[in-house]
């Protein structure tokens, strides 16, 4: 097929907004060794983030993510796609190269995720990360890692993957290992790392904060550090999938406050750059730290902080073509074999909310002088009280306010 995707600098305002976040990002938590990320990493990360409009909840808006298969070759407590076997409605090869084609109309879109489940045992997806490409995108593979070897890795490389982002639970194998219901997944990963990075592809770190393994994380961190990723997304267990059986695990309000403390605090001397997932009470977290309520910088970081991504960027399709607006908010909007993509992402009820989730959220979110920035978390919102536009549970930013 020929090239539709937009390249990554195409418009240049698109650069100019990825480093506006990360430079305010800096400058929030007086990060140290920013200069250094900026020569080792930037210019790797910027098709990675392709097409961003800046920094938001799990990772950045706007780009897709494609849960390819729910096959695994793990059984992780936590997962939320409750992955397993292969469904057997899961699209085709002739199906998945059509949401390709699709995804590629879109314009905003310029990367592509693949997931799972684990995205490396479907049997086709070296065909289809050829498709996506040969249509223009970057493609990003979300892994446990442990089938990536040099050859693989290699091989990834050929086919336009950009980023292996290895999941890592902790830098403990006895921990990581009991997470992913596994032994030996962790030297798996190690090996994977390695060939990651010999391979020349951009390494990101993805871990879930949980209950089971916070007094772990500081050293995850470091070691993340330490491996040289360029990105580290640190995912809050949503009680959704496998996580609602143990939703006791998912952190409350003041475990959320500890974590936006320990990311703020870790990346003042981190060369990897952190970015929240599942809490995006960061960004206000940054800037009450900072004393900052009103005024040209909370206007400036409101066009480069998004906060919650979930249906306005950010886009989750489920393994059968079903599109969700996140992995943690399971909300059908649509199945791709019924209608187009495009159809779906402008025009289900719940896409049209979300991007209008300043007029339209409840709760304490609806007049938080926070929420372009932050939003709270829809799919917690959603978890927890059926209702994605009700004010996010696990706010702790909600409780100063109350008390103010």
């Amino acid at each position: 097929m020929s090239k539709k995707v937009k390249s990554f600098f195409n418009p240049p305002s698109l650069i100019l907004r990825q480093l506006g976040s990360a430079v305010l990002m800096g400058y929030l938590n007086r990060w140290h060794k920013f200069p250094q990320w900026l020569l080792a990493h930037s210019f790797a990360s910027v098709p990675v983030s392709n097409g961003a409009l800046g920094m938001g909840c799990i990772g950045y808006p706007g780009h897709p993510a494609w849960e390819v298969t729910s096959a695994c070759n793990l059984r992780c407590i936590h997962c939320h796609a409750t992955s397993g076997k292969a469904a057997p409605d899961e699209l085709t090869t002739d199906e998945g190269k059509r949401l390709i084609d699709m995804l590629a109309e879109c314009s905003e879109f310029r990367s592509l995720v693949y997931t799972g489940g684990e995205p490396l045992v479907r049997p086709d997806i070296f065909e289809l990360l050829r498709h996506s490409q040969q249509a223009g995108f970057a493609n990003i593979i979300a892994t446990n890692g442990t089938l990536i070897d040099e050859e693989m890795a290699f091989k990834l490389k050929d086919h336009g993957v950009v980023c292996n982002a290895i999941s890592i639970d902790a830098a403990n194998a006895q921990i990581h290992d009991f997470v992913r219901n596994k032994p030996g997944a962790f030297d798996l990963a190690l090996r994977a790392i390695a060939a990651t990075k010999k391979a020349g592809i951009l390494l990101q770190i993805n871990t879930t904060a949980m209950e089971y393994n916070m007094p772990y994380l500081p050293d995850l961190i470091d070691f993340a550090d330490e491996q040289g990723a360029a990105i580290m997304l640190m995912y809050q267990l949503v009680a959704v999938g496998r996580g609602e059986k143990i939703e006791k695990a998912t952190l409350k309000k003041s475990a959320n406050n500890n974590l936006s403390n320990l990311i703020s605090r870790k990346q003042k001397k981190a060369k990897t750059i952190i970015e929240p997932v599942a809490g995006p009470q960061y960004w206000p977290y940054l800037m009450e730290k900072n004393g900052i309520r009103e005024g040209r910088v909370l206007d400036f970081a409101g066009r480069v902080f998004h906060g919650c991504a979930a249906g306005r960027g950010f886009v989750y399709i489920k393994a059968n073509g079903d599109v969700w607006p996140c992995p943690f908010l399971e909300v059908n909007a649509g199945n791709i074999r019924d209608r187009n993509f495009k159809e779906i992402y402008t025009d289900a009820p719940v896409f049209r909310d979300l991007r209008r989730r300043e007029e339209l959220l409840k709760g304490v979110c609806s007049d938080c002088n926070y929420k372009v920035i932050c939003g709270g978390c829809r799919g917690r919102a959603h978890a927890y009280s059926g209702d994605y536009l009700a004010e996010d549970p696990r706010c702790f930013i909600k409780e100063k306010k109350k008390k103010d």
